[in-house]
């Protein structure tokens, strides 16, 4: 190697300083995450029965304002070529299987991973239960992650897929438009126009 080559290459320590920025950014944001969910109410267990019940929209209102909110950031942000796109594969067999197994522990348990982390930092010990029946679900799913690759994965596998080009439309038309929509549906739950049941 000569002294030209050496001297493109980055310093041995670049992708470890990367990955602790990473780290303390995953950190900062995680944490104003759960104090967010926290304020808005989504780790009390009346409130996500209630949605559960159609009956109290709370959680609702609390997710899709975060998908706008970082829908439009996101895209923003690659536009501007400050990030890049990591889209994970569309495989419809296990984003099918995965849905229902989600929702059953949803369902038996009112938590999911986010409220569940809420929940407990917030001192409710049930919680517990949930986190701990997640880490070994996530063991066992480690454990099967060969099989599940030989199988489920290759059901319905359709690549990196996003909603814009599945419909066809120019990611510059289709993100404030879904972004409205979304807007628009929240105002509709705000005013009660979506009843409750």
């Amino acid at each position: 190697m000569d002294k030209m080559d050496a001297k493109e290459l980055p310093p041995a320590d670049a992708g470890s300083k990367n990955q602790a920025n990473q780290l303390v950014l995953g950190l900062l944001f995680g944490a104003i995450f759960g104090f967010l969910l926290q304020k808005g109410g989504v780790g009390k267990y009346e409130i996500l029965i209630g949605m559960l019940l159609l009956q109290d929209f709370t959680v609702l209102q609390v997710m899709l304002s975060a998908v706008v909110v970082g829908m439009l950031g996101i895209w923003a942000m690659h536009a501007g070529g400050f990030v890049k796109f990591h889209v994970k594969p569309t495989r419809y067999g296990a984003n099918v299987l995965g849905g229902i197994v989600f929702g059953i522990g949803f369902g038996l348990a009112a938590y999911c991973p986010g409220t569940s982390a809420t929940a407990l930092g917030q001192g409710n010990f049930d919680a517990l239960a949930v986190m701990l029946g997640m880490l070994a679900g996530s063991y066992l799913f480690a454990e099967a992650s060969g099989w599940i690759d030989r199988t489920v994965n290759r059901w319905g596998e359709r690549g990196e897929l996003t909603l814009p080009e599945l419909l066809g439309i120019r990611p510059v038309v289709f993100v404030p438009l879904l972004a409205a929509v979304l807007v628009l549906f929240l105002v509709a739950v705000d005013f009660q126009i979506v009843p409750r049941l």
